[in-house]
């Protein structure tokens, strides 16, 4: 009787082991609020340090949801739209607001650029088109929480930021590529490692309240430089040399 019930329980544990997967990305949405929280009470290193962990989050799920077969294993539930959901309130959401009331933009620019962020990454999150076939980005692709972070990094005047805020949701929609880290197989070694240092420098700089030095600032822009211009300099020399 053991032996024969065996073949029925391993299917079970593995469905239940798939459905984890999907419990932990929500855990996503989850931290969003923790980090909601935070930018509410205007603690932004804090709420930066909650949408890292929501970015290791979404970082290991999708790995663990290859490994586990969940889209075989658990048909009913979407793990591309689940993720969608979670990335647009930590990716878009959450940031939006920090962006907005942080009094880094235009008073009267602020809410209305708010607006244009949420809107626009919607639209972006909805387009099929968002990544080119060699797993690039098309445009820039909603990365607020990155945005975000680097305009409290660099305190830039308002008119700058409200600039700088206005002309990311117009390349929203202009078609060229972004580096995606961990997709994209070019040079894919060297984009791991800036990711690295590029982790470790932004750990330095919540830790300190993005009160730090010159070389830190740097090269956590340097970093940002090459995820964004990369593919297009690389083309371009290409180009020239055909």
């Amino acid at each position: 009787m053991e032996h024969s019930s065996q073949p029925d329980a391993l299917p079970e544990r593995m469905r239940t082991a798939a459905f984890s997967v999907h419990i932990f990305t929500a855990l996503g949405a989850g931290v969003a609020l923790l980090a909601m929280l935070e930018a509410v009470r205007e603690h932004w290193a804090n709420m930066f340090a909650w949408l890292g962990v929501a970015l290791i989050i979404d970082g290991i799920d999708g790995p663990l949801a290859r490994r586990l077969d969940v889209v075989r294993l658990q048909p009913n539930w979407s793990g591309e739209v689940l993720d969608l959901v979670v990335d647009f309130v930590t990716y878009v959401f959450v940031p939006a607001y920090a962006i907005t009331a942080s009094g880094m933009l235009l008073p009267l620019a602020a809410p209305i650029l708010g607006i244009g962020i949420v809107v626009s990454s919607a639209l972006y999150f909805a387009d099929r088109r968002m990544k080119a076939d060699d797993n690039h980005f098309r445009g820039f692709p909603a990365l607020w929480n990155a945005a975000a972070f680097y305009l409290f990094l660099l305190h830039l005047p308002p008119v700058l930021s409200t600039i700088v805020v206005a002309l990311l949701i117009v390349l929203t929609f202009v078609p060229f590529h972004v580096l995606h880290p961990f997709r994209v197989v070019r040079l894919r070694w060297l984009t791991l490692w800036l990711l690295g240092a590029w982790a470790v420098l932004g750990a330095y700089t919540l830790a300190n309240d993005f009160v730090v030095g010159a070389p830190i600032t740097f090269g956590l822009c340097a970093i940002a430089v090459y995820i964004v211009g990369s593919d297009t300099v690389i083309r371009r020399m290409k180009a020239f040399r055909a």
